[in-house]
């Protein structure tokens, strides 16, 4: 048996339940803390599960922004400063990462209020997640509204890059697992992973 709902059906569900429904349907999705700073010095610290790769030459990840019917102090910091840092959730912080969710006064550190470890590093202008095993300091390329619900897709160039060196494998990818790092699904969902297998690269 399945359940078969029409794009007005599901508009016509109930929101909270609606927005859980549709943040669920994209299946696992990775888990980041984006660390900023502000002019005046003032850090911040949120969790977003829309970072996604670009491209790897340059190498460019990008993450979609909420819309702008809520203050956006992630989104406003990367625009006046024009640098930010990624950093993977693990499984040792996904608790205290989901605490960055909340609704903070612009003045409150999430890092303070989630009690999570801030570092700079090689004079980076924002701050990185001591915790996080996967740190990423990203330079702002480009940021595209999205006028169909108005988010924003920002589009960042790495710059520094940092992990563990035994979780680089021979052919160049990372063991995400051996990092710790862990997947969301949902708004509150977190998960373990376990790799399956890799296969070779499919030609015709």
């Amino acid at each position: 048996m399945f359940t078969h709902f029409t794009n007005q059906q599901i508009a016509d569900i109930e929101k909270r339940k609606r927005i859980a429904l549709i943040n669920s349907l994209s299946g696992f999705k990775s888990l980041n803390l984006i660390g900023t700073t502000n002019p005046e010095g003032q850090t911040n610290l949120a969790i977003f599960n829309s970072v996604m790769h670009v491209g790897a030459d340059p190498a460019l990840l990008g993450f979609i922004s909420r819309p702008n019917s809520v203050e956006r102090h992630t989104i406003e910091n990367i625009q006046q400063m024009g640098y930010y840092t990624i950093n993977h959730v693990n499984a040792t912080i996904f608790e205290k990462a989901h605490q960055t969710s909340a609704r903070y006064d612009r003045d409150q550190s999430e890092f303070d209020a989630a009690r999570l470890g801030i570092v700079y590093k090689n004079n980076f202008a924002a701050p990185f997640v001591q915790e996080s095993q996967i740190q990423m300091g990203l330079m702002l390329k480009e940021m595209i509204p999205i006028k169909s619900n108005g988010t924003d897709l920002l589009i960042g160039e790495i710059v520094d890059l940092y992990f563990p060196t035994e979780i680089w494998e021979e052919d160049g990818v990372l063991n995400i697992e051996k990092a710790g790092t862990i997947a969301g699904s949902s708004l509150d969902g977190y998960h373990n992973t376990q790799l399956i297998t890799r296969l070779k690269y499919a030609k015709p």
